[in-house]
């Protein structure tokens, strides 16, 4: 059976840490779901953690990044490899409620093409991280909201839900960092589909080390804020498409 909801969590030698995120995301999901755990080796420390998990749990199992090293091509391979008409990407660290994963995958079940889980929503926070990031993240995010309309006041956030037919319509640009999350919003902004945003509270980890570079992903993530202010798009045949699916979706 198709399940209703992917969750993809990219991760890169989280060894044993990564248990304990497992053990919260399959006790919290309640729709039918695949859990897919993307890694660039089999060699990663991860690897041998989640085959032996999945034994327990069928829902789980590891998916090799065969699109190219990082974290972009490793959520890109999940989004391509799920045949489940939502996706939620979610981290390896620990830092996301996983019990806001259902409520994401339904917001894009009701119509829209990205549900975000916002830290800068009323009531959302986020808790700990290095500072200059988090003012990069909040200004650029709060300004896209005000300025350019884009649904979400966190549309940095690795966090969220996606329509697949949405992502497999408009495509993947996207091969450093975690700059996917941005891009996609910016498309549904240039294409006029609908997002939507819930509040979330975000933990930094609360072990490991975190592998985000900001320095080398910035240029990345600036070239997808400018592109979120540009003139709306028409929609092709396969973008009409899938704007039908969701509207039919949320009836």
């Amino acid at each position: 059976m198709t399940p209703r909801v992917a969750v993809i969590i990219p991760a890169y030698n989280e060894g044993e840490f990564v248990l304990p995120v497992l053990k919260r995301i399959t006790e919290a999901v309640r729709l039918p779901c695949e859990i897919l755990v993307v890694m660039d080796s089999h060699d990663d420390s991860t690897w041998p953690v989640v085959e032996k998990y999945a034994v327990a749990d069928d829902r789980v199992r590891p998916l090799l990044n065969e699109l190219g090293r990082g974290p972009a091509n490793a959520i890109h391979a999940g989004l391509t490899a799920t045949k489940a008409p939502v996706a939620v990407v979610t981290m390896a660290d620990g830092c996301d409620d996983p019990m806001q994963i259902d409520q994401l995958a339904r917001l894009v079940e009701r119509g829209v093409v990205v549900a975000a889980a916002s830290r800068y929503a009323r009531a959302g926070q986020q808790v700990g991280g290095p500072l200059l990031k988090t003012s990069i993240s909040r200004l650029s995010g709060l300004s896209l909201y005000y300025l350019a309309t884009v649904g979400t006041r966190d549309a940095t956030n690795s966090f969220k839900a996606y329509s697949t037919d949405f992502v497999r319509a408009v495509g993947i640009e996207s091969d450093r960092g975690f700059e996917i999350g941005i891009e996609l919003v910016a498309k549904a902004r240039r294409y006029r589909l609908p997002v939507a945003e819930i509040p979330t509270i975000w933990l930094d980890r609360a072990f490991g080390v975190s592998n985000f570079k900001l320095a080398a992903w910035l240029p990345r993530y600036l070239h997808w804020y400018r592109y979120a202010f540009g003139p709306k798009r028409d929609l092709d045949p396969p973008l009409a498409a899938a704007r039908q699916s969701t509207q039919e979706g949320s009836q």
